[in-house]
């Protein structure tokens, strides 16, 4: 298929720019797979939807404020090197398996990042302050830099690997300086790229282990009380983790979807999990995933186990689903998503799930009745 089959109008005033006033308070579109009928719904009304014996499925990942202002300096290999020449962007999203402290990143403008130069970083916002138009020169803020890191090597599209030099505390540091990384559609300020509501609300209220370049964002919708009242409905709810990293910043660069390619991206499954899965399939219960994170978890940790029980263990998925390629889903038999971006490989997955005729006139009816799109948007329940 074609990746513009998956294109759809969507006005920019929809966007959504801020979480609703309160968490839990958005709309839901509610979509029959099978009929193609929908419904227009509150996210309250999730609890009296679901079925009782239902299991939902949450990724507790935590999002890394990973998103850092440097500037660049001197060769590692020179023992005396220039005052730092440029201001860079830096996007951590995803860490290595390494006995250092390695990263995949992205940075920008990335022309001049190249291996063996030093960034660092300042615990000052004057760096960001002059990212605007990518000053080629820059002041050395005051103080001695928080965190360095060297450049290991280059790939496509402004990805570089950093290795930084051992500190006490690294995540510490990040919390201290670092941003949570807002999709770019998301606008702020360029001397405030996220507020404090932006770092109470772009996290879900169960997020666990840290390491996501993004927020799980179907699961920014969940509070307390209506977790408390899905487990009084008798809906079952286990978790797992996948960390968010670098495809979900990538656009797709291919006109057809054959040739897309995603970054692997890490997962666990607990024991509790594993054996709360393996009870909802031989019970022959529904597996609501909540978002598209957790789905391609599943969907992948189901064709690793293929008839076998399904067992702990932690690893990597980079499976791609969509219409006419992967759309025969062994697990999942509802699925809570947010609206996606036009032509995107969340969209496609979506779609694989629901068909593409349904989802996209379901997209355009949301846009019809003004539904809020993307990360702080509203929300789709599809069984």
């Amino acid at each position: 298929m074609l990746v513009s089959d998956f294109h759809y109008e969507l006005p920019e005033g929809l966007i959504a720019q801020r979480p609703p006033a309160v968490r839990g308070s958005s709309r839901m579109l509610t979509l029959d797979r099978r009929s193609g009928a929908f419904a227009d719904r509150l996210f309250a009304d999730l609890p009296a939807l679901l079925q009782p014996g239902d299991l939902l499925v949450l990724n507790d990942s935590r999002v890394l404020p990973a998103r850092l202002f440097a500037t660049r300096g001197g060769l590692a290999t020179q023992h005396n090197s220039p005052a730092p020449s440029g201001a860079v962007e830096v996007l951590l999203t995803q860490r290595l398996a390494s006995e250092h402290n390695d990263w995949s990143a992205l940075v920008k403008p990335a022309k001049k990042v190249q291996p063996g130069e030093v960034l660092s970083f300042f615990t000052t916002t004057a760096v960001s302050s002059r990212l605007e138009a990518h000053r080629a020169e820059v002041a050395r803020p005051a103080g001695s830099p928080v965190l360095t890191a060297t450049v290991l090597s280059v790939g496509e599209f402004g990805e570089r690997t950093l290795r930084f030099a051992p500190v006490a505390d690294f995540h510490a540091v990040l919390d201290r300086i670092g941003h949570l990384p807002l999709p770019p559609y998301i606008h702020r300020a360029k001397d405030e790229p996220n507020t404090l509501e932006d770092r109470a609300r772009y996290q879900t209220v169960y997020a666990g282990e840290r390491g996501s370049a993004a927020a799980p964002t179907a699961g920014l919708h969940f509070t307390p009380e209506i977790l408390s009242q899905l487990t009084a409905r008798g809906v079952e709810i286990t978790r797992l983790t996948l960390h968010v990293g670098l495809g979900t910043f990538q656009p797709v660069r291919v006109d057809r979807t054959e040739d897309i390619r995603l970054h692997a991206e890490p997962y666990t499954i607990s024991p509790a999990t594993a054996a709360a899965l393996n009870s909802a399939r031989s019970q022959k219960r529904r597996i609501i995933a909540a978002g598209t994170t957790s789905t391609r978890t599943l969907e992948h940790i189901a064709r690793v186990a293929g008839t076998a029980p399904i067992t702990a263990h932690s690893g990597s998925t980079s499976l791609f689903l969509s219409p006419g390629l992967d759309d025969d889903f062994k697990l999942v038999s509802g699925l809570l998503t947010n609206f996606h971006l036009p032509q995107s490989t969340l969209l496609m997955l979506v779609s694989a799930f629901a068909g593409r005729e349904h989802v996209l006139a379901a997209y355009n009816h949301a846009v019809a009745a003004r539904y809020r799109f993307f990360s702080y948007g509203d929300c789709m329940l599809i069984t």
